[in-house]
């Protein structure tokens, strides 16, 4: 383990991107070979487990310099196809260039430059959430009250809480908006964007003090938190007791005192989900909406979502049951697979578009990310299995270091290395230092505001 950490961290410093003689993030490979430009930027996403690492290790100041750069960069939005993105609007990524006369300017990626040009909105919350997390380990609460802090967690909310044509308490998200950034069918409300927007909900009305200005967001927030924390628990939910309600459901039912509310249609429930749902165990399904139930296994939306409390009492322990009788489906050789399982055949060529980088159990169609080990062991320590977080950090330990950190990997058991993966992918090397921190010390848990949500 000490070789694969100690190579891990020089990965971490060898990504530092620097900006007027400061570090402010970390670029998203160093691998030499990196096909596309925007390996070279230092993503919002990308950047958290690394700021993570930087708080505990006592960096600070590295991470409130990125915090207030973000805010900064705000003002570099431009119009994609002739509209103006919303202000709460952060960007996904930015880049540090050096100009012929030696000045320094910083670019910054709202969706602008993009592939499918698709704003993300994963961003938004994920600062929001290393803000928390910069304020509890350092207690800089002045940094937080800025004006312009204040300011961005106002517009951010403003985004979120707005008033829209749906019924629902989800957060409403175009497809690629977050993790998985290709075109995969996720399109609406995934989970993962409502473990995220559940954390950062608590996240803001811990960080905007309680004045006037802000009341009608604190009580917008604690409102929306709760409904939207007993819909995902209910109607997410997928069990086998569940299971057999939706296989049992009449449909076409009007009025409001009916079960099948969504109107899902018991053929909907794909072949593989009867045999391979285990007796005891569970999960979040990926997606939900009008007709429409996404039964697959996002492992990331799960794994927040009992991290952050999403997932109530019971919930959270049965979806690392699910990882744990699943295993070779869920972790395999790489903990962790993004999606399981993958579009195949005719389902992959309408999903996808037959999009030649999400073939089957590869990239986000299934395939393996080293990334997911750190939500995993803080899932697992969560619910108070240590034994799952131990056999996940062994595995990656013992392949990462040597393979020389894949961005992803490929194959019904993460086997073989992605196809197209980059190497000296920094979030895969945090991952590794993080998954490592939380075992050994599980009160940093607590320090980065890793944990249950409190709903009232």
């Amino acid at each position: 383990m000490q070789p694969a950490l100690e190579n891990a961290f020089d990965l971490l410093e060898q990504s530092l991107i620097r900006y007027e003689g400061r570090p402010v993030g970390t670029i998203a490979s160093s691998d030499p070979r990196a096909p596309a430009e925007n390996y070279l930027d230092c993503f919002i996403r990308d950047f958290v487990p690394s700021a993570f690492i930087f708080l505990l290790e006592g960096r600070s100041e590295i991470v409130r310099d990125f915090l207030q750069l973000i805010v900064e960069l705000r003002g570099q939005q431009d119009q994609m196809e002739g509209q103006q993105p919303l202000p709460g609007v952060l960007p996904a990524s930015f880049k540090v260039r050096r100009r012929a006369d030696g000045h320094e300017e910083i670019h910054a990626d709202f969706g602008d430059r993009a592939i499918g040009r698709v704003a993300p909105v994963d961003s938004m919350m994920w600062w929001i959430l290393l803000l928390r997390a910069y304020v509890r380990s350092t207690g800089d609460t002045a940094f937080a009250h800025s004006v312009e802090a204040q300011r961005t967690l106002r517009q951010i909310m403003s985004v979120a809480l707005q008033g829209r044509f749906e019924v629902f308490p989800t957060l409403l998200v175009p497809d690629g908006s977050f993790m998985v950034d290709r075109r995969m069918g996720v399109y609406g409300h995934p989970l993962e964007i409502q473990a995220l927007f559940f954390a950062a909900l608590h996240a803001v009305r811990e960080l905007l003090p309680e004045t006037d200005e802000n009341a009608w967001i604190r009580d917008l927030a604690a409102r929306r938190q709760s409904v939207l924390a007993d819909y995902v628990r209910r109607y997410y939910w997928l069990d086998i007791a569940r299971l057999n309600e939706i296989h049992r459901y009449q449909t076409e039912m009007f009025g409001t005192d009916v079960d099948n509310i969504l109107n899902l249609y018991p053929e909907s429930i794909p072949d593989w989900v009867p045999d391979w749902l285990p007796d005891d165990s569970g999960y979040l399904v990926g997606n939900l909406g009008p007709g429409r139930m996404d039964f697959r296994f996002f492992a990331n939306g799960n794994l927040l979502a009992t991290i952050f409390g999403l997932a109530r009492d019971g919930q959270g322990e049965r979806i690392l049951s699910t990882f744990e009788q699943r295993w070779d489906d869920l972790v395999g050789q790489m903990p962790v697979k993004l999606c399981y399982p993958a579009m195949v055949g005719k389902e992959w060529h309408l999903m996808t578009g037959s999009d030649p980088k999400n073939p089957p159990w590869s990239y986000h169609n299934g395939g393996n990310w080293p990334v997911l080990l750190w939500p995993f062991v803080a899932a697992a320590l969560r619910v108070d299995r240590r034994d799952l977080a131990e056999r996940a950090l062994e595995i990656a330990a013992r392949r990462l270091h040597v393979d020389q950190w894949p961005e992803y990997y490929d194959g019904r058991h993460g086997r073989l290395i992605g196809r197209r993966a980059n190497f000296h992918q920094t979030w895969s090397a945090t991952a590794l230092i993080l998954a490592e921190r939380f075992l050994h010390e599980p009160a940093a848990l607590a320090k980065l505001g890793l944990g249950p949500a409190e709903v009232s």
